[in-house]
C-alpha cells in the first residue's frame, strides 16, 4: 500500500522562500488528525517518507507521532515528479508526504484517476487501484470518532 498525504495548510508564498515555508495552525491541526485517522483506521506504516520542504517535513513528523514512526528526507519528493513505486520498494506499506502538482500526477499515473489531493488530504493506493480519497475534514472526523 501506498499513501499520499498532502501537506497541511502552510503560509502564504509571499511570506517567505517557498522551501521555508511552514504549516499555519490549521495546518498543523491537519497534519495530527491526517495521522490519528491513519492510527483509527489501523492503518501500519512501515516507513514515511517526505519532502525536505518545511510545510511536508513538518506535516510528516505530526502525523507520524500517532503512527509510531520516525519520518525520513527524501529529494524526491521536493517537486518536479517521482515514482512512487521506486521510493516504496522494498519498504513495505510507506507514507508519502508532499507537493501538488506532483502527488496528483503521481497518483494518474499509478491508478488512472483524476482527482485532487486536497492540503491535508491522504490517497490510499493499492497496485493500481485508489481505494480511499480522505479531504482534511473527513480524516478530522475519523481522528474525533465522527467517521
Amino acid at each position: 500500500m501506498i499513501y499520499l498525504l498532502r501537506h497541511g495548510e502552510a503560509e502564504r508564498k509571499n511570506e517567505r522562500d517557498d522551501a521555508a515555508r511552514r504549516l499555519t495552525p490549521e495546518g498543523e491541526r491537519q497534519s495530527r488528525a491526517a495521522g490519528r485517522a491513519m492510527a483509527v483506521l489501523g492503518i501500519s506504516i512501515d516507513a514515511c517518507l517526505t519532502s525536505p520542504k518545511v510545510r511536508a517535513a513538518d506535516t510528516a513528523k505530526l502525523s507520524c507521532e500517532a503512527l509510531g514512526i520516525e519520518p525520513e528526507i527524501a529529494e524526491e519528493l521536493r517537486e518536479g515528479g517521482f515514482d512512487a513505486l521506486a521510493l516504496a520498494a522494498g519498504r513495505g506499506d510507506v507514507l508519502l508526504v508532499g507537493h501538488n502538482p506532483d502527488f496528483p500526477n503521481e497518483l494518474a499515473r499509478l491508478t488512472g484517476a483524476k482527482a485532487k489531493i486536497r492540503k491535508g488530504g491522504l490517497a490510499i493506493v493499492d497496485g493500481g487501484t485508489l481505494m480511499a480519497l480522505l479531504g482534511p475534514d473527513e480524516l478530522t472526523a475519523i481522528a474525533d470518532g465522527q467517521g
